[in-house]
């Protein structure tokens, strides 16, 4: 089991890539809601749906066979 497919962005897949990016995006916004005083109802299951969503592209990842990713065929 390579931990590096859970914390290295070139390791990742791009479920993973995107909850992270989500996850830092929604971070951000939450401290700009927080600066300007303003909040947003249920804004806390953003980060649910991240965390899920970067778990199932966790479990794919070290699921997936090396030669799954590779569409293209070069004749």
């Amino acid at each position: 089991m390579k931990l590096s497919k859970i914390y290295d962005p070139r390791e990742m897949n791009s479920y993973q890539f995107v909850a992270s990016t989500g996850l830092v995006m929604t971070l951000l916004a939450n401290l700009i809601l927080a600066l300007i005083g303003k909040s947003v109802a249920n804004f806390w299951a953003l980060y649910v749906c991240w965390i899920v969503f970067f778990v199932l592209g966790t479990v794919v990842n070290y699921t997936s066979k090396p030669n799954d990713h590779d569409h293209h065929h070069h004749h």
